[in-house]
């Protein structure tokens, strides 16, 4: 199983990743933002619909429904591409 860290990008290989396994960088493995569930704007964030409601996506946690993601979700804010699309089609012409 790899999973790619949230914070940093770098990916750690391992059999399963524990609920305590952090990253180099200092980051939890084991968190809802680098879990294939993980969905922002749905229910509890989440796809699966089992899953207990945690209030730190970034922190570790024991969900029994973690399945790591080899791309995680981008962090809140860090849509700069979309954003600069959406502000060229209000641009003011002189």
């Amino acid at each position: 199983m790899t999973v790619t860290c949230h914070r940093c990008g770098r990916q750690t290989s391992d059999e399963r990743i524990a609920f305590r396994a952090t990253c180099g960088c200092g980051a939890w493995l084991h968190c809802c933002r680098n879990c294939e569930f993980f969905a922002p704007g749905r229910a509890n964030d989440c796809r699966e619909p089992r899953a207990e409601p945690v209030a730190d996506r970034e922190h570790g946690n024991f969900c029994e429904w973690f399945r790591a993601s080899a791309a995680p979700a981008a962090a809140p804010g860090t849509s700069t591409a979309a954003r600069a699309a959406l502000d060229a089609l209000f641009v003011k012409k002189p």
